[in-house]
């Protein structure tokens, strides 16, 4: 194919290019003075293309397709309506949930968000990612982390724009943070029970168009992202998108037609009697068996590094990109990532689950990719429950080699992500608290393995407020020595709450939004000084020294009895490698993990609670 797809302006002519193989018809509609005018396409194979003489940069415009309605037989041609290019870089608006987006005949034209004609988009000089494996990952909601910010301007709270105020880049570069990942700044569209419940998603992981940026949050297209990424990069940070290429919004049979269902069912994945397979819990699933789907997917990614500059991405359920339908450790996709000279040296992310079968594929993404590691962040919360003992805590901040193996360790060590309970909920909350969502507290995990210190939710006896706070410095400091790349949810280096809510995805108000005049500063400076420690000799942490000595703190070598009894309270680890001279002290007792380098002072000595 000599031309691409979507829409794009080049000598004199303007020219929309679709996939529809199954189509009968097609047609671009151009918005023009509050009318649509209909420009009929040709086919060339399975492009459906229009030429017009005339730069048409910034004009809004949809397809509209003909043919058969067979849902039963993955046919949804509806010329009623308007759908949304696949490769469409900037909308018009936001995605209203309407039933008429999934009502045969419902004209949608008045609803569906208008694609708009880009202009000749300038490609950013490509740098080599500065992010270092064992750095410091910082996962934030855009919206989320701006909203309440006292610094940042009203008019640019909630927007990508507002990550490049002096005020976040002072916060980011305080913690040390190696990179943004940035949660999904794609146009998303609410589930459909959300309207009902007077509820919006917020956390934007159902996309309809992958490349499309939410003109909420992302008022300024293509060129806001732009600018804040450079900002960033400025400042020393680099950014990675999380991506959603495992689904789309239009959902399941009930969902709505906005996009690809319209255009060419067949890139959703199906059953041998055509349903729908649904590996994401999200009613439809991107079939990565198909050439096409993977063509968008790459498109996308080269899209955001090109003309944004992103410097790497996190895949959501990113097992579903190996499905064929089974997942398989040397899938395509893999092999034409690292084969594309845009893509190749990018910082990959992968969320290694979905809920399909086989779903759960920690430890098996090519070897260059990173992982988010959850038996960490469960065994570590496990650990200072009480619930096992330091052999496996020990494993897990040894770069958790028995899932990894040995060498570099691809794993991202975290505490909370932005679903389940958030770092200071672990400690404060033995049940999730989601009735909000409106879902009788039935959403969300069921086991977060969590404690409340014998009071559930707020509390005002210091000695039980004492106590969470050593907590949770026990687990940042934990986190700080671990080797891997360490990742924080935003606000979790200040104890956010979400009041018990584990699943606020549909929290778009002061549940969600971070309280930046009631954080915590006494936590927020003790992560500040573990993180500046950590950043100044990241590399130590990108695999686990080679030779060193396990000590039992009584100063005796740990022996095999000392790791398997359960009232072990700790142990000193000291390296042996010149090349990482630093020593590991852990007391259970007291709260504490202490890191030093060889000779020098623990960078937070001291007890945090004698017991």
């Amino acid at each position: 194919m000599s031309f691409p797809l979507g829409a794009s302006f080049s000598k004199g002519r303007t020219r929309f290019a679709v996939r529809a193989p199954r189509a009968e018809g097609m047609c671009v509609c151009l918005f023009e003075h509050g009318r649509e005018r209909h420009v009929p396409m040709h086919r060339d194979g399975d492009i459906w293309l229009a030429d017009l003489p005339q730069d048409l940069t910034g004009a809004h415009y949809g397809y509209r397709a003909s043919g058969d309605w067979a849902p039963e037989k993955g046919l949804w041609f509806d010329h009623a309506k308007l759908l949304v290019d696949p490769y469409a870089v900037e909308l018009d608006r936001r995605f209203t949930q309407h039933p008429s987006l999934a009502e045969h005949g419902a004209d949608t034209g008045g609803l569906v968000p208008r694609a708009i004609v880009p202009g000749k988009l300038p490609a950013v000089r490509k740098r080599k990612p500065g992010f270092t494996p064992g750095g410091l990952v910082y996962e934030l909601s855009v919206r989320g982390f701006t909203m309440r910010h006292p610094d940042v301007p009203p008019h640019l709270r909630g927007t990508v724009a507002a990550l490049a105020h002096p005020a976040v880049l002072a916060h980011l570069k305080a913690l040390h943070v190696g990179a943004v990942e940035l949660m999904p700044v794609v146009a998303w569209i609410d589930e459909r029970h959300l309207p009902p419940l007077g509820l919006t998603n917020a956390w934007g992981y159902n996309p309809v168009a992958p490349t499309a940026l939410d003109p909420g949050l992302c008022p300024g297209g293509v060129a806001e992202l732009r600018e804040t990424v450079a900002a960033l990069h400025k400042a020393g940070i680099d950014v990675i998108l999380d991506i959603v290429l495992n689904h789309t919004g239009e959902s399941d049979l009930e969902g709505g037609v906005i996009c690809l269902r319209g255009l060419d069912d067949a890139a959703y994945a199906h059953e041998p009697d055509g349903a729908l397979i649904n590996d994401t819990g999200c009613g439809n699933t991107l079939d990565f068996a198909n050439p096409a789907v993977r063509q968008l997917a790459l498109d996308t990614m080269r899209h955001f590094v090109r003309h944004c500059g992103v410097d790497g991405f996190r895949f959501d359920l990113a097992p579903v990109m190996a499905r064929g339908p089974g997942f398989a450790p040397h899938a395509p996709i893999f092999a034409e990532i690292a084969a594309d000279p845009l893509l190749a040296d990018r910082i990959l992310i992968a969320e290694p689950w979905d809920i399909g079968p086989g779903g759960y594929q920690l430890g098996h993404f090519p070897a260059n990719w990173l992982e988010w590691n959850d038996r960490y962040r469960d065994d570590v919360r496990r650990f200072w429950r009480g619930d096992v003992g330091i052999g496996l805590l020990a494993t897990r901040i040894a770069g958790s080699s028995d899932i990894f193996g040995e060498g570099h360790s691809r794993t991202v060590n975290f505490l909370a992500a932005h679903d389940g309970f958030t770092l200071a909920d672990t400690v404060a909350y033995e049940h999730r608290h989601n009735q909000a969502n409106g879902e009788d507290n039935r959403d969300g995990h069921h086991e977060n393995y969590s404690w409340n210190h014998g009071v559930e939710g707020p509390c005002s006896d210091p000695a039980i407020i004492a106590e969470r706070m050593a907590d949770l410095r026990a687990m940042l400091d934990t986190l700080m020595a671990s080797t891997g790349t360490i990742m924080l949810t935003a606000g979790d280096e200040f104890g956010r709450t979400q009041h018990g809510n584990n699943n606020a995805y549909c929290q778009d108000n002061e549940i969600g939004w971070l309280d930046w005049e009631g954080r915590n500063r006494e936590l927020e400076a003790h992560a500040f000084a573990l993180a500046e420690w950590r950043a100044a000799r990241v590399d130590w942490f990108r695999h686990f020294p080679v030779i060193g000595e396990w000590c039992h703190p009584d100063g005796h070598a740990m022996a095999v009895s000392d790791w398997e009894r359960p009232g072990t309270k700790g142990f000193t680890f000291t390296s042996a490698d010149p090349a990482r001279p630093y020593t590991i002290t852990l007391d259970r007792h007291a709260h504490k993990v202490s890191m030093a380098e060889i000779g020098g002072e623990p960078v937070n000595g001291g007890n945090h609670l004698r017991r």
